[in-house]
């Protein structure tokens, strides 16, 4: 007698390809990007002294390391695809989840993405080689630079080394930020080498700073923005081996290793430049080296902000399409997001989609300035929710497996949560216009939540 045969298709899932050091190099990577090459300058102008200069970067330095922390225990207990999205979802509901996701995924990473490529493109055109960025190649619909080809590239390149698996992305990742760090380093030896510097620099001041309690909170923004991009890690969750362990190991070593780094920049700068010299210039890493090395010292400088830029957009591109990818699984959001390549085991529509859109920002043009701004309101605004869920997890669910508990819990998360929702008050009253434009973008995804959550229930 003939038996029925059913063939079960098993669903492909994202595979857990990442180790430790692929996860260090996330969260390393991801982080150092142009900022330590360029806001020397602005914090000096804040604070005026080589002193106050490195009291920010300190205290934003254990901000950000309170945030990791905080962090640390969160993707440990919840180590799924999506980091943030999973933490507001489950603490705050599906609504505030899809807020998250939907802001995410229309601003902070499409912006993001757009940022670090337009920056790239100024910092390679730098170069005389590549003057010609600057150069129209398109005059209708609307007049594209080469600059902007070159951009959308980038963005093209890097989504398509992410689509075809994580761990080429991964490996990629690993490989160029060692090369980032050690041209870092280089570059930190080299200034110290530099026979003209003084260690009187260090007790010098710039009299036009703004001073004064404003001054300092201004520095102390500017060295938060250079820490930036630590939460990454938690957003490839769910490709990570063993991430009760690694997720922590990465996040707290990693977070560490960038404000040595940091520190160990800023003073090869001060070394070689006054507090004046340093207030007064654009990029003052690149006339730090350049006094040294001359013009082969200031290419140096820019070579390592295109290759550390290049690092970010991989993180950047990396962690952006989970957030999509977990809120269409969860049937809030189109379920093509949701598809899982069968070869590659990567979101490959999310990653594709998310490329679009940063794509389109860099069609429409603007300036790194303007997608920055673009960018930093949304991310802090969930940065601050997302940290505050670890109080709520803590009171709601006892007595769930922590691999990692928060250290001094709960000043440490408190700490966190406070500087960032002073950081998002600064940069809202910095930028109205953005900012503002973000607040109407997350509340415009209200009407989508509730078009999906009616598609859901039938």
């Amino acid at each position: 007698m003939p038996t029925d045969t059913h063939t079960v298709t098993l669903r492909p899932e994202l595979a857990r390809d990442l180790g430790v050091t692929h996860a260090g190099a996330i969260v390393v990577g991801t982080i150092i990007g142009s900022g330590i090459f360029l806001v020397p300058a602005e914090m000096m102008q804040a604070v005026g002294s080589a002193k106050l200069v490195y009291l920010a970067w300190l205290v934003g330095g254990l901000l950000s390391f309170f945030g990791a922390l905080t962090y640390a225990e969160l993707g440990a207990m919840k180590p799924q695809a999506g980091g943030e999205y999973i933490y507001v979802r489950d603490g705050y509901g599906p609504l505030a989840g899809f807020l998250y996701a939907w802001t995410w995924f229309l601003i902070a990473k499409p912006a993001s993405i757009a940022t670090v490529t337009t920056g790239m493109v100024r910092v390679l055109g730098t170069f005389p080689a590549f003057a010609f960025f600057s150069t129209i190649v398109i005059d209708q619909p609307f007049p594209i630079s080469y600059g902007q080809v070159v951009a959308i590239a980038a963005t093209v390149l890097i989504s398509l080394l992410n689509y075809i698996g994580i761990k080429k992305a991964g490996e990629f990742q690993l490989v160029f930020t060692l090369l980032k760090v050690a041209i870092i380093l280089g570059i930190v030896l080299i200034g110290f080498n530099f026979s003209g510097g003084s260690w009187s620099h260090f007790t010098g001041v710039y009299s036009g700073a703004r001073g004064g309690i404003a001054g300092f909170m201004g520095a102390l923004v500017a060295a938060l923005w250079a820490y930036d991009g630590w939460n990454d890690l938690n957003m490839v969750a769910g490709e990570i081996r063993e991430p009760e362990r690694n997720i922590p190991i990465a996040l707290i070593a990693g977070v560490a290793t960038v404000g040595a780094l940091y520190m160990l920049v800023n003073a090869a700068v001060q070394f070689v430049l006054p507090a004046g010299a340093i207030a007064a210039s654009p990029r003052p890493a690149s006339d730090a080296i350049g006094l040294v090395w001359g013009t082969l010292g200031a290419s140096l400088v820019s070579a390592a902000m295109a290759v550390s830029m290049l690092v970010t957009l991989n993180g950047t591109i990396m962690s952006g399409a989970r957030v999509p990818f977990a809120v269409a699984r969860d049937r809030y959001f189109f379920s093509a997001l949701a598809e899982v390549h069968p070869r590659f085991h990567t979101p490959s529509v999310a990653i594709a989609v998310q490329a679009a859109l940063a794509i389109l920002l860099l069609l429409l043009g603007g300036s790194f300035r303007q997608f920055f701004s673009l960018a930093i309101f949304a991310e802090w605004l969930f940065y601050m929710i997302s940290a505050s869920t670890v109080f709520i997890f803590r009171q709601r669910e006892a007595q769930a497996p922590r691999p990692y508990r928060v250290w001094g819990y709960p000043v440490v998360p408190a700490l966190f949560v406070m500087s960032s929702a002073l950081l998002l008050y600064y940069t809202f009253t910095d930028n109205l216009r953005n900012s503002a434009m973000g607040c109407l973008v997350i509340l415009a995804g209200i009407p989508v939540f509730y078009a999906f959550a009616r598609r859901r229930k039938v």
